[in-house]
């Protein structure tokens, strides 16, 4: 089964880690991504940009806007997907994620099955 992983942290925090220490928690990342891709559960990961925009549909037609702009501490930095054998895979794998000892979360959704794909 596929699970997406949103990866949230704090930018707060984010800013206050050593250059040195930021190096290291990169370095452990890939690191993590390496292993998950060796073992063939890792579907992809990617990093984002903090430019997100909100489409809604206001006034009778949809508007941008930028956001989403919650009032919250935490913001998604980024996701990864893989594809495991039982959910519980799922969880071990969002648990053994490098950041939460910066005080950051793992989202883990299960996808739908027959999603579509570019081929």
């Amino acid at each position: 089964m596929k699970y997406l992983m949103l990866v949230y942290g704090n930018e707060e925090v984010w800013n206050t880690l050593a250059p040195a220490d930021l190096a290291a928690l990169i370095s452990e990342v890939d690191a993590f991504n390496d292993a998950l891709g060796e073992s063939g559960e890792l579907i992809t990961a990617e990093g984002l940009v903090p430019r997100a925009r909100s489409v809604r549909m206001a006034q009778g037609g949809p508007v941008v806007t930028d956001g989403p702009y919650l009032e919250a501490k935490e913001y998604v930095g980024s996701y990864f997907m893989v594809d495991v054998d039982v959910d519980q895979r799922a969880l071990d794998i969002a648990q053994s994620y490098p950041g939460l000892r910066y005080g950051g979360s793992v989202e883990v959704w299960p996808l739908m099955r027959g999603g579509w794909v570019r081929r």
